[in-house]
């Protein structure tokens, strides 16, 4: 494609408008084969940015169009899931409803016959105080420290494995696989706990819908999916985040956390599945799915972007094994 930026044996990042793209069938090659599309799209926030972002009655339709775009693309049993953080009225400590309610009406697009199959939340100890001026200076709202991540598809039934996202057992789990007994028999939740139910051995625990991108308690520990503790480095530590600095690059503000990519691609993909991002940034997606073997495209509208997502496929680990092929 013309306006590629850059290719690897797996993926492709093009330059343009996802939708403008998909609406004039340049995207034709990719309609029914998309596996899993993950995105966070650029928020509706309270002051317009360099990329463009949509305000209001705006926003909201904007987004909820882009439904039958993307179900366009995404196989029978293909799912999408979207990233959406939380805004605020301008000057006032009042959340806004505009987030809730364009997500409901992208859902509700007639045309794309999508439903919710489970909402997860991405939540993050470590972020800033935020909004600030009710937070650190009035006081008078607590920190905000997650985002609502949605997943939806077009079957009540999309390809999903949560075998494939298994969390470490804890130790006191692990105990009692080796003694081979526990209390069994009625809780006071009337739960009847059978003598042998909790002892067959899974190789690990079923994850929650609230993903811990740190530990809420130091002294517990983490119980990440495996292959989420490789890609478990935060923001500030992480191979992309170091050369920008020492490059004196201005890094993506909101940039989607790897590990968040990383749960969702092995939970709802197989290798040689493609994953697309429409919004797509400095290409966490691209890069996780690169790592985990695969398929992805990622589109961009803002070059500057997509120029410093290469950084992310200059990482030693990467690059003796891949080639980039700059266009």
């Amino acid at each position: 494609m013309k306006n590629t930026l850059y290719k690897t044996d797996l993926g492709q990042y093009i330059l343009g408008d996802s939708q403008k793209l998909i609406e004039s069938g340049s995207l034709d090659q990719y309609k029914n084969k998309v596996q899993l599309i993950l995105f966070s799209p650029p928020f509706p926030l309270n002051a317009k940015k360099k990329y463009g972002n949509k305000l209001g009655k705006e926003y909201k339709k904007w987004l909820a169009d882009l439904a039958p775009l993307f179900t366009k693309l995404l196989k029978k049993d293909g799912s999408i899931v979207v990233e959406l953080g939380n805004a605020w009225e301008p000057k006032r400590p009042v959340q806004a409803l505009l987030s809730l309610e364009s997500l409901i009406a992208f859902l509700n697009n007639p045309k794309a016959d999508l439903r919710l199959c489970q909402e997860f939340i991405c939540y993050n100890p470590s972020r800033l105080p935020s909004p600030a001026q009710w937070v650190t200076i009035n006081r008078i709202r607590t920190i905000d420290s997650y985002t609502h991540v949605w997943w939806m598809a077009k079957s009540d039934f999309p390809k999903a494995d949560n075998r494939k996202v298994l969390r470490p057992y804890s130790k006191s789990m692990i105990q009692l696989l080796k003694r081979k007994s526990y209390n069994s028999g009625k809780r006071p939740s009337q739960h009847s706990i059978s003598e042998k139910g909790f002892l067959t051995d899974n190789k690990g625990s079923i994850m929650h819908n609230v993903l811990e991108l740190e530990q809420m308690d130091e002294q517990r520990e983490i119980r990440l999916p495996q292959n989420m503790f490789s890609f478990a480095n935060t923001n500030s530590n992480d191979f992309f985040s170091i050369q920008c600095r020492e490059n004196n690059i201005p890094i993506h503000p909101a940039r989607m956390p790897t590990s968040l990519a990383t749960f969702f691609i092995e939970f709802l993909t197989d290798p040689g599945d493609i994953v697309f991002d429409p919004f797509a940034g400095t290409n966490t997606t691209g890069y996780c799915a690169e790592k985990l073997k695969r398929k992805w495209l990622a589109v961009e509208i803002d070059k500057d972007y997509g120029k410093q997502s290469i950084i992310r496929f200059k990482e030693p680990k990467l690059t003796k094994t891949l080639t980039i092929k700059k266009i």
